[in-house]
């Protein structure tokens, strides 16, 4: 058995790795409200982006533009958001698996990485690191997004990549936190096999300007919301997930420090007990 002195040691150790993990959840929980409500209020949007786009170029006809029929290039383009900081469960491993437990192959994909922690797993796997954005993920702004999307649009139109995707956590609730990986380009357009849709919704789009430059419009604004919905999804869902874990650790060194308090009064009334007989013995020796 540990003596009385180990004993004390462990559990003061761990009774000021519970004050952390306690202050760690309080302000994953502060931090928490304020990404939920920012998700739950530009979620509708992004979701509406992504369907009337997909809806709009259902109707499009077979029409010729590399939005849609995708590069030349067999290079597949990832945004991985992930975070800065670990202690958050299994949130960053959940993405990176993703990703390399996938159906890509390693040398076809070319990485663009929010967040550090994504970045190293994915580089200590031999993937290719394009580039790094580490800041972007620790207060998102839309004209991050859109700098993001102009650089990884740019490489699609140069014939770099010829595909888009995005990897990130969507945030359903506070419990629930679901790994994705989203197609952006090329746009695959939505297909509705609807019996009951009359005539009018059948009918082919008409665009004004010309449909070409029509696209060159909407697509990278669409994309750009798109990453921007990501990583607005990805904060909520990170603090989130680190509440959680730090409730754990918190309740888990609670149960040891009990078991260790138990055990620590055993030794005590052991050594107590031995004291006592002792003295007793020495007692009757003398007598």
């Amino acid at each position: 058995m540990a003596s009385m002195r180990d004993i004390k040691r462990r559990k003061g150790s761990i009774q000021s790795t519970q004050q952390i993990t306690k202050a760690m959840k309080l302000v994953s929980t502060v931090k928490l409200q304020r990404a939920k409500q920012r998700a739950e209020q530009s979620k509708a949007y992004f979701n509406c982006m992504y369907e009337t786009v997909t809806s709009v170029l259902a109707k499009t006809g077979s029409m010729d533009h590399p939005y849609l029929s995708g590069g030349d290039s067999d290079k597949k383009a990832v945004i991985v958001i992930t975070s800065n900081r670990g202690l958050a469960g299994g949130y960053n491993s959940n993405i990176v698996k993703l990703i390399t437990k996938g159906d890509f192959k390693k040398e076809d994909l070319r990485i663009y990485a929010v967040g550090k922690k994504g970045k190293d797993a994915l580089q200590r796997h031999g993937y290719e690191i394009v580039e790094e954005n580490s800041d972007i993920i620790e207060e998102p702004l839309y004209v991050d997004a859109m700098a993001l999307s102009s650089r990884v649009l740019e490489a699609y139109a140069n014939g770099e990549v010829g595909e888009i995707y995005l990897a990130y956590t969507g945030f359903k609730n506070t419990v629930v936190h679901e790994p994705t990986l989203l197609k952006l380009l090329p746009v695959v357009p939505e297909k509705k096999e609807d019996a009951g849709q009359d005539k009018e919704s059948k009918a082919l789009m008409n665009f004004e300007p010309q449909d070409d430059e029509a696209l060159d419009l909407i697509i990278p604004k669409y994309v750009t919301s798109l990453i921007y919905g990501g990583l607005i999804e990805a904060v909520a869902s990170e603090n989130g997930a680190r509440m959680q874990a730090m409730d754990s650790a918190t309740s888990n060194a609670e149960e040891m420090i009990d078991h260790l308090s138990l055990m620590y009064n055993r030794a005590r009334q052991g050594s107590i007990t031995q004291e006592l007989t002792e003295i007793i013995a020495g007692a009757n020796a003398i007598s």
